[in-house]
């Protein structure tokens, strides 16, 4: 079992800058110019003791005025040498940020993307993504505009306000009748992501999100209708430097449909990077890292390998989520983060390497729940000490707790994954079906 850590300090504390203990700072700073990370929740967590480790300062910039609860557990005031909270006015981040002759300034979560964007382009040109193309980075519809404006191949979609407009699209494109996607634009974690068989019901949906707050707090002020691809997922992990594009981890996702669910997360594996699928998914990668202005920082690239080829899903400008990044240290020895700390430490004065080498087999496997009902013998998955490949659980399942049908990444992550390590590859899915059977003992009143 995991167990949360507690915030040191009121996430929602409405002073512009919140710093910490007066002597803590003038040391920290005494080392020199801080990097500044937006949103530093998720995976972006790990930037700040990485940074430090580098002998490097940070500097966290909220950009809103109270941490969301989905990030709650993932956020470290105490990490950081200062807490700047943005009000929707830029001008006094910026002012404070130049003060401090900030490094870099890079986003640890979605929430972030757009002012870290902001913030980069003002203060660190040579280490920021082209300004013009920021909602490319963020906003799946544009996204998806930008990469096909650059000759790449990307699913048939429609963002759009008015479902007429989409009744017209779906005539004009011969989709009437066909499986559908209907998913926020701006939102991450498969939230709201639904599919819709044969298209029966894509009003009722379009219509029960448009207008409604996503996970973030944002509201959908448009919806994303799109094809329903069919393929095998698989995530391209990048840091960009320069415009230099490299890769540390290629991944394949295995997903299944928990009732009307689709997208369920069951399992990741990292690919060695000779495997004969992964230079056409790195060739696709990188054109669309350049349709979107990336030039510096981390992204994370979700593509579906279709009978017809690669097709973008969609792409996030920070980390890969989830905790990620250390067990890509592990698989690899590298991550998004230690190529970013790296990179800003030395000044582009060392190559970042191109790709990157499986050290080790992985497989993340993450708990599903099929239904809903009081958790009453969690102790099965006390089992998975003894699993031959188990490298870390962090399972959140506990007795007494009220367990949901798993519909998205959010709910899996409440409910814990599984990380399995090994030489050998059918050591690592012989575990898996452990697992499985661990979860299939799970006993729910109420099932």
């Amino acid at each position: 079992m995991t167990h949360a850590r507690t915030p040191g300090t009121d996430a929602g504390t409405p002073a512009t800058s919140v710093p910490p203990p007066a002597a803590r700072t003038a040391a920290r700073r005494a080392a020199g110019r801080p990097a500044a990370i937006v949103d530093p929740y998720s995976s972006g967590t790990f930037f700040a003791p990485s940074f430090r480790a580098a002998g490097i300062p940070t500097v966290a910039v909220l950009s809103r005025a109270e941490v969301l609860t989905t990030y709650a557990d993932s956020w470290h005031p105490e990490d950081f040498d200062e807490v700047i909270h943005y009000d929707g006015d830029p001008v006094p981040v910026v002012e404070r940020l130049r003060a401090l002759d900030v490094r870099c300034v890079v986003a640890g979560s979605d929430p972030g993307v757009e002012l870290a964007d902001v913030l980069a382009a003002e203060l660190t040109p040579e280490l920021a993504n082209v300004p013009a193309l920021t909602a490319a980075r963020r906003d799946k519809g544009e996204m998806a505009a930008a990469v096909a404006a650059a000759g790449l191949p990307v699913i048939r979609q429609i963002c759009t306000d008015r479902a007429e407009e989409v009744a017209a699209w779906l005539v004009r494109e011969d989709l009437l009748g066909r499986d559908l996607v209907v998913k926020p634009p701006r939102s991450a974690s498969t939230d709201g992501v639904v599919r819709i068989p044969q298209g029966t019901g894509w009003r009722e949906e379009f219509a029960a999100q448009l207008g409604h707050p996503n996970q973030w707090g944002v509201v959908n002020d448009r919806m994303l209708v799109m094809e329903y691809a069919t393929g095998t997922e698989f995530v391209v992990d990048t840091f960009s430097s320069h415009g230099r594009h490299t890769v540390t981890d290629v991944t394949r996702y295995q997903k299944v449909d928990n009732g009307r669910h689709m997208a369920v997360y069951d399992a990741m594996e990292w690919l060695a990077p000779e495997d004969p699928l992964v230079a056409g998914l790195v060739e696709y990668t990188v054109g669309v890292l350049d349709a979107v202005g990336m030039r510096f920082g981390a992204a994370h690239v979700e593509i579906m390998l279709t009978a017809d080829g690669p097709r973008l899903v969609e792409l996030n400008a920070r980390p890969h989520g989830g905790g990620q990044p250390r067990f890509c240290r592990h698989a690899t020895g590298d991550s998004q983060i230690d190529r970013t700390v790296r990179a800003v430490q030395h000044g582009g004065a060392r190559p970042v390497p191109e790709s990157y080498t499986l050290l080790r087999n992985m497989l993340v496997v993450f708990l599903i729940s099929q239904s809903t009902g009081v958790v009453r013998n969690a102790e099965v998955f006390d089992g998975l000490a003894k699993l031959a490949s188990l490298h870390h659980a962090a399972v959140q399942v506990h007795n007494g707790q009220v367990l949901e049908v798993t519909r998205d990444l959010l709910h899996t992550l409440s409910l814990g994954f599984v990380v399995l390590a090994h030489e050998d590859r059918e050591q690592l899915w012989a575990d898996y079906a452990e697992v499985r059977r661990m979860e299939r003992q799970l006993r729910l009143d109420g099932d």
